[in-house]
Order: C-alpha cells, then sequence, then structure tokens
C-alpha cells in the first residue's frame, strides 16, 4: 500500500490561532517513502497558551522517539505483518469515517436506515457498507487471493426482496466512501461499483475460521445499539492464523482522544462540535487503536477529520494500561445491554473484591479500548446460559489489551481460544480482562467462590 502513497503537504489544525500570526508555524511536511513512517516537522517551541486548547497527545505526536518507536512496530518493510497492519488500519480508518456519516444522519432520519436480523437484533446500512468497504480494501491492497474473512453480517439478509431500498443505500454508501480512497493513500475504483460488485464484496466474507491457515475477522459494527442511539460503538478488525490473534485494530468513533472529556457526555459533545470552527481538532474525537501479537506495544492515533489526509501512521501513540491494582480505586467495565450478561452477578464480584467505583457501562469493545487505554482497569463479562460468544466481538480487544500489559482469560484462567471456528468454544463460565495480575487473580478467585451460588 506504501506505493499509493507521495510526498504531501498539509496543515494542522489552528484551532484558535487564525489570524494570529502563526500560519507559518503549522506548516508540516510529510515525506514517505515505501517502508517507512512519515517525518513530522513541528516546532517544540511553541508554548500551551499559543496553542490554546490542544491536548497533551498533539503535544507529544511528532516525537522522534515516539516516531522510532513506532517504526519498531510497522515501519521495516521485510518486518513481519507490517503491511497487514498498516492495510487493516487504513481500512478501520476508512469505516469509521463512513459510520460517522452515517450516524449523522441515522440519529435524525431512521426510516429506511434499520432492520433487523433474525435475532431481532438491529442492523443499519453501516455494517453492511463497513463489510463492503473493508473486505474491497483487504482485496486491493493485499490481493483477492489473500483474503479470506470471517464477518458478522450474512449477504443473504442484504438479498431479500424486501431489503431492495437499504441495499441502494449500501451501494450508494460506499461509492461515496470509496470515491475517498486517495485520501487515504489508496486509489480509488475506476468507476463507481453496481448493486452485483457490493454484493459479490460482501459475499467473499464467508469464512468460517478454525484451527489452521490465515484470516481476518471483522466486526463492522460493534455495538449496534449504540450505533443507533449516538452513543459508543466500535469497528473491529483482527487478523488471525493458525488460531492466534496476530493483528487487532479497534476503531473508536465516539471516544474521545482525551481521557479529561470523558466525564462530558457525547450527546453534549456533539453538540459543542456543532459550535466550534469545522477545522477545530479541540475535542480530539474519536480514536484507533491496534496492536501486533509479541510486540510489547499498543498504538493509538486520532481518526482522520474530514478533508485532512492520513499518512501512516496519523500521529501513533503508544498507550498502556493502568497501574492501578487497588480494588478501591479501580474502575470496571460492564456491557449496557443486560439481555446476554448479568449485571448482578458482575455487581457482587465487584463487591467482594473491592471494587468501590460506579461501573462504566460501554457499548461494544470501547471496553477493551478503555483498559487498554488505562481509563479503566477490569472487565467482565458473564454471559447468560445458553449464549455463545462469538471471535468478532473479542478479538481485535484481546490482542491490545495483552500488547498494552494487560490480562484477558476465561474465567477459570485460561486463554481465549479462537481456534474454534465462529465462537469462542470451552469458555469457562465468563470473560476477565484486567489491567495487571494483581486485579485478575482477586476477580478469579471471586468467581470461584460465588459462581455455586450464580443462577448462571
Amino acid at each position: 500500500m506504501s506505493s499509493y502513497c507521495s510526498s504531501l503537504g498539509t496543515k494542522i489544525p489552528r484551532m484558535l490561532l487564525q489570524g494570529k500570526g502563526y500560519d507559518d508555524f503549522f506548516t508540516v511536511t510529510h515525506v514517505v517513502k515505501p517502508g517507512s513512517c512519515p517525518i513530522y516537522k513541528v516546532p517544540c517551541n511553541l508554548s500551551r497558551q499559543h496553542i490554546g486548547f490542544v491536548s497533551k497527545f498533539d503535544q507529544i505526536c511528532s516525537s522522534p522517539v515516539m516516531e522510532e518507536e513506532h517504526k519498531k512496530l510497522c515501519g521495516a518493510e521485510e518486518e513481519e505483518y507490517s503491511k497487514e497492519l498498516e492495510v487493516s488500519v487504513t481500512a478501520v480508518q476508512m469505516a469509521c469515517t463512513l459510520c460517522q456519516r452515517v450516524q449523522d444522519t441515522l440519529i435524525s432520519n431512521t426510516h429506511h436506515q434499520v432492520q433487523s436480523k433474525d435475532d431481532n437484533s438491529p442492523v443499519t446500512v453501516a455494517d453492511w457498507s463497513v463489510q463492503a468497504v473493508v473486505s474491497w480494501i483487504l482485496a486491493e491492497c493485499l490481493g483477492t487471493e489473500n483474503i479470506s474473512i470471517v464477518a458478522e453480517e450474512d449477504v443473504q439478509n442484504l438479498s431479500k426482496a424486501n431489503s431492495s431500498e437499504l441495499l441502494k443505500a449500501v451501494v450508494e454508501t460506499v461509492n461515496q466512501c470509496l470515491v475517498e480512497a486517495p485520501r487515504f493513500g489508496i486509489q480509488k475504483p475506476k468507476s463507481a461499483l453496481g448493486t452485483s460488485d457490493v454484493l459479490k464484496i460482501i459475499s467473499r466474507c464467508n469464512s468460517t475460521g478454525g484451527p489452521s491457515g490465515r484470516f481476518w475477522v471483522l466486526d463492522p459494527v460493534d455495538g449496534t445499539l449504540g450505533f443507533i442511539r449516538g452513543d459508543q460503538y466500535a469497528v473491529a478488525l483482527a487478523l488471525i492464523e493458525d488460531g492466534e490473534v496476530k493483528l487487532g485494530v479497534l476503531g473508536c468513533p465516539n471516544y474521545p482522544m482525551r481521557k479529561e472529556w470523558l466525564s462530558y457526555h457525547h450527546r453534549y459533545h456533539r453538540i459543542i462540535s456543532k459550535l466550534t470552527p469545522p477545522n477545530s481538532e479541540t475535542w480530539n474525537k474519536g480514536c484507533v487503536l491496534y496492536a501486533k501479537k509479541g510486540s510489547g506495544k499498543a498504538w493509538m492515533q486520532p481518526l482522520v477529520h474530514a478533508n485532512k489526509m492520513f499518512v501512516w501512521p496519523n500521529c501513533a501513540k503508544q498507550v498502556s494500561v493502568s497501574s492501578i491494582d487497588n480494588p478501591a480505586l479501580a474502575t470496571f467495565c460492564e456491557p449496557v445491554e443486560k439481555a446476554n450478561s448479568s449485571h448482578s452477578f458482575t455487581a457482587g464480584l465487584a463487591h467482594s473484591v473491592g471494587l468501590r467505583k460506579q461501573p462504566l457501562r460501554v457499548y461494544s469493545m470501547v471496553k477493551y479500548a478503555a483498559i487498554a487505554r488505562g481509563d479503566a482497569e477490569v472487565f467482565m463479562k458473564f454471559a447468560r446460559s445458553g449464549y455463545k460468544e462469538k471471535i468478532w466481538d473479542h478479538a481485535a480487544g484481546v490482542v491490545i489489551i495483552q500488547e498494552a500489559g494487560g490480562m484477558v482469560t476465561d474465567a477459570g484462567g485460561h486463554p481465549l481460544d479462537f481456534s474454534k471456528g465462529l465462537y469462542l468454544e470451552d469458555l469457562d463460565r465468563g470473560i476477565v480482562a484486567c489491567s495487571g495480575t494483581t486485579l485478575h487473580a482477586k476477580i478469579i478467585d471471586a468467581v470461584d467462590a460465588s459462581w455455586g451460588s450464580s443462577s448462571l
């Protein structure tokens, strides 16, 4: 994919600096060569007073040390999975842009945008559109013959006679997204994709996984209810080879880069965003996290905003789990919906190990992102009887937490097994993700002590 990149001149967002004489300071030249990361030349002598509300992340994103660290993960052309990592992060960035556009229209007008699957969970035009876009990018950049994808959505639902208007919306959305491909360093299709083209691309996602070979795992919109309600959701993509997760990418379009903005409700964020200038990046809304197995590092980069160019690695910042191991100070995450998990059991566990803070209830794999970034310390999920955990709901998040320094196991302390097909078979009771070994051990012990009295 690097061959699509070229030397680019862009402008760092001026935020509050318009008309104050700083225009010349914010010209950045990206020089991208095949197999290398871009060089960001930004003056370091500007004070916080000069840059207004720019976040701490913005101040360090051009650090030479950070650039060098990222090169060790993804920069070398010959390094294993480096190309796959760059392509997959780019695909998720594009998918998040698509989702943001659809969500903005969905909130104000849901007619023909939402449909129910056989299990009565809502599906939006974004699900199938993201699946098509990611499938197209992976095949375009890595070769169709090398792409096998396990994905949540079944093309049969989209092909039904009563889905004609939804299919039309998907085709339109996919083409709108792919027109912007050059902004992400990818050549756009020579002509717009037709209905049969889009269905063919989506139908490629028919892998059933298993213990051998290489395949991608995609959840196009994880947390669809959150997406419909204008809340948190994620685009999750992972690469599995011989049953082991090798790469994980999590796009979180509504999860702010700056931890301090987490206390502000997302709807308030949306109002403020509409009131700020169009070119303002003050809120740093949205992020993409990713990691490669065995690297010992997890990274986060901001979402690419409208009219901005994506140049790998897009100011990537290394993230790590929290160092808090005192249960009284720790924050735990749990699913918002009670349909497939037991809040009462997790509440009992939290009390027994001394977790006193209010739980962070968010939709989707954003919970994994919260732990990897150090915004929370514990995630527990114990499914109700009969529910089977799906690999696309966990694969990307698991490897990101692990490489950020945390632990993810089942409730028996065993690694999650992604080699059994579409589901996490033989899962011991539930899933426990923690920022460190101390909290993890306490929760595992608490599960053992209280499981016999549970109704799960």
